[in-house]
């Protein structure tokens, strides 16, 4: 029997790198898929047919910009209205600004804080009264080892992700006795299209620095995201899964 048989699944920012993995990974497992993305309606319709003739489940993308809380109210309205529920709630959107603090423009600042760390505010939030009208629901954050370390030249990102921790752990105390659980995974360095325009000695630098002594892939994210989302993790809430490779080891 799948894990998530008959459960809708909504992520944010799935169009590509791990949000697509975290989204083919539900679907696999049989969730119907809503997801958004921020610019290419093109790339989504793709994205969309090929979830739903490959898993045979409902997939739909959303245009929405998860730093603002009325879009975020608006896709909750429109993926309740076409799915009828949501189940799940992953949220994955982010970017990077990267520079030294010095360099750093408060446009810089406050862009990474909106998209990273305020849109698992709006969207926590409005979905909020789905989840407690059911009794039930599970929430992932997507943060990251940055926001556990720092990084050096990363402290917008790295104070995001570190916000998304904090946030994680609160709401799980709020929510938990209404059995809606919150957890928050934080990935290593992950081959993606970003990481392959990265010079080749630059990636052989960081891998040497992992245990398991290579990057991991969108598919090792996904796969932590389906034990969360699922019923195997039912008793786990305010938790941030590592899944780094040892890296933080």
């Amino acid at each position: 029997m799948s894990l998530l048989s008959d459960k809708v699944v909504l992520i944010t920012g799935a169009t590509r790198g791990i949000g697509l993995g975290i989204a083919e990974a539900c679907a696999k497992q049989g969730a119907n898929v809503a997801f958004t993305y921020a610019n290419s309606a093109e790339k989504a319709a793709v994205v969309e047919k090929d979830i739903a003739e490959r898993f045979g489940v409902k997939a739909k993308g959303y245009k929405s910009n998860a730093a603002s809380l009325e879009a975020s109210e608006a896709l909750i309205a429109d993926v309740l209205k076409d799915f009828g529920t949501i189940n799940v709630l992953i949220n994955n959107a982010g970017i990077t600004r990267d520079t030294l603090l010095m360099r750093m423009s408060e446009e810089q600042w406050d862009e990474v804080m909106e998209v990273n760390l305020k849109s698992v505010f709006n969207l926590t939030k409005a979905s909020l009264r789905t989840f407690l009208k059911n009794k039930s629901g599970s929430i992932i954050n997507m943060t990251s080892v940055v926001g556990v370390n720092g990084n050096a030249g990363q402290s917008n990102y790295a104070a995001s992700k570190a916000g998304i921790i904090g946030f994680t752990k609160s709401i799980a105390k709020e929510i938990g006795s209404r059995n809606i659980r919150c957890n928050a995974i934080a990935p290593g360095f992950i081959q993606t299209e970003m990481t392959a325009a990265l010079d080749e000695d630059v990636v052989k630098s960081w891998v040497e620095t992992i245990p398991l002594k290579r990057g991991g892939n969108p598919e090792d994210v996904a796969n932590a995201c389906i034990f969360l989302a699922s019923d195997m993790s039912s008793y786990v809430t305010g938790q941030t899964l590592h899944v780094c490779g040892g890296m933080l080891t």
